[in-house]
């Protein structure tokens, strides 16, 4: 059987052609002087090339569907307000907090279509971003969105130790789709996203989500909240 050449070959992402280019002309400059730090030099670069893929998703399109900004896995789900940068009040969310570590695909999506009301850029600490303090105490940049119906949704970027920049493409004002590609973070994050109160999420803690893809909440669903176990 021929092979899908789509999942074998993924596309690198325009942010990280620098990095790859240049470990690519370190690890020549490494080869010159020792053949073994040649190629540790391209073992970096490999690792670049890894980290930056975007591969393609298939985004679920129904009307009420919340799909998962991020790869990752879910560490944490609690009740909180927004980041008050992001001007939604004192109303009380329900916050899924995702977890990427250095392995993950680092593109961010958006979670559900709707117009961007504020784009917030927060500075702050680079704690390890699994600490619950880390959505308060870190660098972030926060997403405030506006659904057709008049809900609002905020997803928010958080540093973490290794990280250290957060990259946003989007604009307060703009009126996108879910699952719409809109930053990244390198080398290793945090992804929350508040969702209305009363919308129970559709994953469980520990569980593997696909930015775009992974359902995690459904605005029109009365199903309660799921539990898991590890088998």
């Amino acid at each position: 059987m021929t092979p899908d050449l789509k999942t074998v070959f993924v596309p690198i992402h325009r942010e990280g052609w620098l990095f790859i280019g240049l470990a690519l002309a370190i690890a020549f400059l490494l080869a010159t002087a020792s053949a073994v730090l040649g190629v540790l030099g391209l073992v970096v670069a490999g690792w670049f090339t890894y980290f930056f893929r975007d591969p393609p998703r298939v985004i679920p399109t129904r009307e009420g569907l919340v799909v998962s900004p991020a790869d990752g896995h879910v560490f944490s789900i609690s009740e909180s307000r927004a980041p008050e940068e992001l001007d939604l009040g004192e109303e009380s969310f329900t916050r899924v907090s995702i977890f990427l570590n250095v392995f993950d695909v680092h593109i961010q999506r958006l979670p559900v279509s709707g117009e961007i009301t504020k784009v917030a850029y927060h500075p702050g600490k680079f704690l390890n971003a699994s600490l619950d303090k880390a959505s308060e105490d870190n660098e972030r940049n926060g997403l405030a969105l506006r659904m057709a119906d008049g809900q609002n949704v905020a997803v928010v970027q958080i540093a973490g130790l290794v990280a250290r920049r957060i990259v946003c493409w989007v604009r307060g004002g703009d009126k996108l789709e879910a699952g719409t590609r809109y930053g990244l973070i390198r080398f290793g994050s945090r992804v929350d996203v508040y969702l209305p109160k009363g919308i129970s999420p559709l994953v469980c803690i520990g569980q593997r989500v696909l930015g775009g893809e992974t359902v995690i909440a459904d605005m029109v669903s009365k199903e309660s909240a799921r539990v898991g176990s590890v088998r």
